[in-house]
């Protein structure tokens, strides 16, 4: 890696899994990420690959995708700051290294979500799964758009067609009645993660959100600020109401 370690953990959810840890005693399966996206990214498909980024030819077909000629695809290319995009690494990647990181890390994270979402379904005929990120407050310096204004969060649901829309709006008004600002589907949509569990037609609901860190942390140093208790203490109150949601969706069905 050719990049200093302070901007390479711009890639990271740095104590996203903090903020959520109570989930569990609502009822729901919180599996954390131990690897950084900037390492390799779950929540892209396996193909998503530059083969430019690569010292030899991928054994079989590669299908790169939009985050891809971003520089932000399985495996990242470059990081972003101020606006400022870096290259990451100064040579060209060996296909044994990057299947490596598929094999230890992609594999098995994507194993355990499957796994927890046909528990879900076998046992309730149905499944709401949530992805947990942060964002960086500067997100719309790197893409060129600086004069638009980051929400505190931003919700995202493939543009409705991944979860249900009064549940993604649940989760909104909730935010929005504690004094935040929610965006929807905008920077973010969700990508491969979403498009891969949520199929509402069959009540396999899928959405992501993406919390701005200028909330609860220092973006230059990592650690926690003032505003990560306040914030956390709010969380605690959104997932009862998620909860409830669900337990009377379920119920519904029965």
């Amino acid at each position: 890696v050719a990049v200093p370690m302070a901007l390479l953990r711009r890639g990271e959810d740095s104590l996203v899994q903090l903020l959520w840890q109570e989930l569990p005693e609502h009822g729901a399966t919180l599996i954390e990420a131990t690897f950084p996206r900037t390492y390799i990214d779950p929540n892209r498909t396996e193909g998503d690959i530059n083969p430019a980024m690569l010292d030899s030819e991928w054994p079989v077909p590669l299908h790169p995708g939009p985050k891809t000629l971003q520089g932000l695809g399985l495996v990242w290319e470059r990081i972003s700051q101020a606006g400022q995009s870096t290259p990451m690494y100064e040579r060209k990647l060996s296909v044994a290294e990057v299947q490596q990181r598929i094999e230890r890390y992609w594999r098995p994270y994507h194993a355990a979500v499957a796994q927890a979402i046909r528990w879900s379904v076998d046992r309730f005929g149905c499944v709401w799964h949530i992805n947990l990120h942060s964002m960086p407050s500067d997100v719309y310096q790197r893409l060129g758009t600086p004069d638009k204004h980051l929400a505190d969060f931003v919700l995202g649901d493939r543009d409705g067609t991944t979860c249900a829309p009064e549940f993604t709006r649940l989760i909104g008004d909730t935010l929005q009645s504690m004094g935040y600002s929610v965006a929807y589907n905008e920077p973010y949509k969700g990508v491969a993660l979403l498009a891969d569990i949520g199929q509402p037609h069959l009540n396999r609901h899928s959405m992501q959100i993406e919390i701005n860190r200028r909330l609860y942390m220092d973006e230059a140093t990592r650690d926690p600020s003032a505003g990560f208790e306040p914030l956390r203490q709010n969380l605690q109150k959104l997932m009862p109401v998620v909860a409830d949601y669900v337990r009377q969706q379920i119920s519904s069905r029965r």
